[in-house]
């Protein structure tokens, strides 16, 4: 089977430069933009932001309404 086998990851634990290790991370939305959604990966234990990703959206269409 050659191609695409996979698409999509997610992290679970990225190294945190304040812990000095590699934590478990937490994915939030942090931004919804044109091209896709862009997710931050944050420490469980200390907050800080270890890493981001982009996921981009191309057959699904979105409309925001105010």
């Amino acid at each position: 089977m050659r191609g695409e086998t996979y698409r999509d990851f997610d992290a679970t634990e990225l190294f945190c430069p304040k812990c000095k290790r590699a934590v478990p991370v937490r994915k939030r939305l942090l931004l919804i933009l044109s091209n896709g959604d862009k997710y931050d990966y944050m420490c469980t234990f200390c907050g800080t932001s270890v890493g981001d990703k982009l996921v981009s959206q191309q057959d699904n269409l979105r409309a925001i309404i105010k």
